[in-house]
Parts: C-alpha cells; sequence; structure tokens
C-alpha cells in the first residue's frame, strides 16, 4: 500500500507566535489504511493524528477523533485544545514553571495560569516534524530535534514518534528520545475520542475501565499535591466499568478543581517496568465500538473535555459541546521534575527515552 498524500493548505496571519515555526511548505498529510478498512490520518504538523476511521458493530464506519481538515483550524483554535497532537517536551503540568536540576534552576513559559503546559508556547504541537514512510509495515516516523533552550528546557533533544497501524486494528504510538545534556522529558498523545463519531453529542454514556487503584489529586491549580489515594469510594473509582458520567456531577473537591475528570490515575502495572500494561477500556453501547489502551507508561491523564464548549467544530461542520471528547493521555505524572516521590522523568545522555502505546479498537 502506497501513503496517499495531502499537501495542506495553510493561511498564516501576519503576526503570531508561529511565525518561528519554519518550513510549512513542507506539511502533509498521510493516510494509514488496514484491509478491514480503519484509517488513520497523520500530519507532520505536530504529529496529530487528524483522524481515525473504524467500524461499528454493523460494519458502519466513523471518523472517532475529533479534529479538522486543515492546519490552519488546529493553529487558530481558541483555547488551544491540542486535538490528537503528540505534546512535549514535557506533556501536562510543571507547577509555576520553574524546576532545579543537577543544581541548575530552568525556568519555563507560564502559559496555564502560573504553571507551564505541554511544552509552552511552541510546543511539539505547533512544529513541522521530518516524515517518513515505510509501507511493509504501514508506519509513519516522525523525527524533530528540540534545540538547547528551547521553551526553556536544557539539552538538545532528538525525538522519534512512530503511528504503526495493525491488521489487529490497533495504533501502534512509538517515542524514542536522545539528549544530550539532563533533561525532563514527557511524551503523550492528546487525541479526543467519542465513539459515537467526532460532533455526536457528549462521551458522558460512554462506559470506562481504568486500570487504576490510586489517582493523583490536585490543587486548585490543577498541580499534583504528592499524594496518592486510593480511589476506592470516591467519584475517580473506574476500577470497573461505569458511565463517564455518571458520578462527574457529584459534589466533590477534586471534581471542582478540574471541572470534572481532568487528573492522573497511577496505573496498577504488571511485570518489568517498562513492559506493556493494560491502562484502560472504553465501551460506547449505541455504536458497539470498543477501545483498548496499552502502555509502558506508570500513569495516565484521564481528560472529558470539561473545556469544549461549542465554539469550535470540527470536520463534519458540527460544534464540539463540553465533554464531547475524552482524552487518554499516557504518561509520567504531572509536575515530576518537582515531585521527588514520582517516577523520575529526567532523560541523560547515553540513555534513550523509549516508551509506547497501543489503542486498539473492536466491537462488542
Amino acid at each position: 500500500m502506497k501513503p496517499f498524500l495531502i499537501a495542506l493548505l495553510l493561511i498564516m496571519p501576519a503576526s503570531t507566535a508561529f511565525s518561528e515555526v519554519k518550513d510549512f511548505d513542507s506539511i502533509e498529510l498521510y493516510t494509514l489504511k488496514n484491509d478491514h478498512g480503519t484509517t488513520v490520518k497523520v500530519t507532520n504538523y505536530g504529529a496529530i493524528a487528524t483522524s481515525i476511521s473504524v467500524a461499528d458493530r454493523d460494519g458502519k464506519f466513523a471518523d472517532i477523533a475529533l479534529g479538522y481538515d486543515q492546519v490552519k483550524d488546529y493553529i487558530n483554535a481558541v483555547d488551544k485544545p491540542y486535538f490528537g497532537a503528540v505534546v512535549g517536551r514535557y506533556g501536562n503540568r510543571i507547577a509555576n514553571g520553574e524546576f532545579s536540576l543537577d543544581g541548575e534552576a530552568y525556568s519555563l513559559l507560564k502559559n496555564n495560569g502560573k504553571n507551564h503546559l505541554h511544552g509552552g508556547a511552541v510546543g511539539f504541537d505547533k512544529v513541522v516534524w521530518d516524515a517518513e514512510y515505510d509501507q511493509v509495515n504501514n508506519q509513519l516516523t516522525l523525527r524533530y530535534q528540540s534545540k538547547d533552550k528551547e521553551e526553556g528546557y536544557p539539552g538538545n533533544l532528538d525525538c522519534e514518534v512512530t503511528y504503526r497501524l495493525t491488521e489487529a486494528n490497533s495504533l501502534v504510538v512509538g517515542y524514542k528520545a536522545e539528549t544530550d545534556k539532563a533533561t525532563p522529558i514527557n511524551l503523550t498523545q492528546h487525541t479526543y475520542f467519542n465513539l459515537k463519531g467526532e460532533g455526536e453529542g457528549t462521551i458522558l454514556d460512554h462506559e470506562l475501565m481504568i486500570n487504576a487503584k490510586q489517582y493523583t489529586p490536585i490543587d486548585e491549580g490543577s498541580i499534583p499535591t504528592g499524594e496518592l489515594p486510593p480511589v476506592a469510594g470516591t467519584p475517580f473509582d473506574f476500577t470497573t466499568a461505569k458511565p463517564i458520567g455518571r458520578d462527574i456531577g457529584i459534589e466533590n473537591q477534586q471534581l471542582a478543581f478540574g471541572m470534572g475528570y481532568d487528573h492522573n490515575w497511577v496505573l496498577d502495572k504488571e511485570g518489568k517496568e517498562g513492559e506493556l500494561t493494560l491502562a484502560a477500556r472504553v465501551y460506547e453501547p449505541k455504536s458497539g465500538r470498543v477501545m483498548e489502551v496499552q502502555t509502558t507508561e506508570p500513569g495516565v491523564q484521564f481528560y472529558c473535555g470539561n473545556f469544549l464548549d461549542g465554539r469550535l467544530k470540527g470536520k463534519s461542520g458540527k460544534p464540539y459541546v463540553q465533554r464531547g471528547g475524552f482524552c487518554l493521555e499516557t504518561q509520567h505524572y504531572p509536575d515530576s521534575p518537582n515531585q521527588p516521590n514520582f517516577p523520575s522523568t529526567i532523560l541523560r545522555p547515553g540513555e534513550v527515552y523509549d516508551t509506547q502505546t497501543i489503542f486498539t479498537f473492536s466491537t462488542q
């Protein structure tokens, strides 16, 4: 199968923060498709998965990933929702945009209140990656070098992200990186899913299981407190599948801080460090679509589109309403550079950052 390449129309405003990003003429869209008809489209702008089309129990296909048809819409979207993007150098939040490493203090852009979020003003979701398509493995490899001091981070970081679509209807996302100076790194994939189809109302009826008995509570700025309490007896207990909306309206300080679910769960890891573990399973009753997520990462951020408000309209022209999509961002925990009791996110010269997450689609 040959890659399907579409040059994307890009209309740049006269002056934006994104004018620093070079070579917009090289932006392309790649389509991965398997023999079952499952289709995944990825652009090398931001390593964004723009579309994921899978069948329901009756064989009818729908695009289940929120997003757009044109790059300019990703750039101009209000509130910067990070639809489908790979975020980094550090996905999620770093408190006060500051951390210390090997006796040196670093300051990052504060783009989320007083905190740093998803890599800053021009994170990995807003740069053009070099792309290479592997026809034999139905795989797209994207590469980017993040320069020393880019967005305030230390070290030249060589990154590689791969998207591979298998005949088992699994989208395998792999991340690798090396650095010439110690640096924090926490890459994740930020697709918003709606298993009914993008733009088809809310995801509150989706039934979710998260393989985690603990989570990381947050303060009012969405920074982890450092505690790892059990989910049992709280609205955060998804150890047995339940509708996402069942407990979301319960009076609870943590739900109030996140405006709903926007928290990191501590995955129940099995086997050795770095091995794949089931993170979550989602079932949508009307379509019968199922998505299972496996990862080598220790945590997953479950976010249920609390800040969507209908202003954004996607590929279908339908508004993305509040809780019109959910994210399962496999990751290390937020603010780990400032939380010594959390698993380390520091990559050092001579080491290889190597993680993998698999999204598998089926029906029941």
